[in-house]
């Protein structure tokens, strides 16, 4: 299977088809407190315009289930990224609104407790996928941040843990070290914000072209 792109942080169509004509797989909209934060109604303008092979994911962080239901309504999503304490039962519930076709991703933010949150997230039978990310004190994602990808493969990108729910690697990639994260870690799947960007939440076009070359070329290899 070939490596899953997603291009994060869309704020605009003309970004999000951007992505979809350089080769991504997947556009992120962050609804969420963030520079790149977005809202419904501008979301749903955009999506009406993209490819449907193109995957739409929105990324929520502490949200309620009425709100993400709303959202994947309202902007025609087929995926979600659950950040942060989402609560126990809310992938179930997102399972039994919208079936197998919503991609549901649970979120594990490389520390100390990483291994605990990734075992707790692959014994969720209605996770399909579990990101790796980078925080800081004042953001729980698009950090521009990288984390030790050493370490984290043989603890977090193993799958050791029985299911062995696909890795997506995310944190601090640019179009210049994404090449080696997939050499490192192996990872199902690549997930880019800032690393892209002209100014937060605008993309370089250049920028989108090269991190999705090399992703391939280096997954290819």
């Amino acid at each position: 299977m070939s490596l899953w792109i997603k291009i994060c942080g869309t704020t605009s169509l003309d970004d999000a088809l951007l992505a979809a004509n350089a080769g991504a797989d997947a556009v992120g909209f962050v609804f969420a407190p963030s520079p790149r934060r977005v809202t419904p109604a501008p979301v749903a303008a955009i999506t009406a315009h993209l490819p449907e092979a193109l995957e739409k994911i929105g990324v929520f962080v502490d949200a309620a289930f009425d709100d993400i239901e709303s959202a994947v309504r309202a902007c025609g999503l087929t995926g979600v990224q659950l950040h942060s304490d989402a609560g126990q039962d809310l992938p179930r519930r997102l399972r039994e609104s919208f079936g197998e076709s919503l991609r549901i991703v649970g979120v594990a933010h490389f520390g100390a407790d990483a291994a605990a949150q990734v075992a707790s997230i692959e014994r969720d039978a209605n996770v399909d996928a579990i990101l790796v990310d980078s925080r800081t004190t004042t953001a729980v994602g698009g950090t521009g941040v990288a984390f030790d990808w050493t370490a984290a493969r043989s603890t977090l990108f193993a799958g050791a843990n029985g299911r062995q729910l696909p890795r997506i690697a995310a944190g601090g990639l640019t179009p210049a070290n994404v090449a080696q994260a997939i050499a490192v870690l192996r990872p199902w799947g690549v997930d880019v914000a800032s690393g892209v960007e002209s100014s937060p939440g605008r993309k370089d076009p250049g920028k989108v072209r090269d991190f999705i070359a090399n992703a391939r070329e280096a997954s290819a290899s």
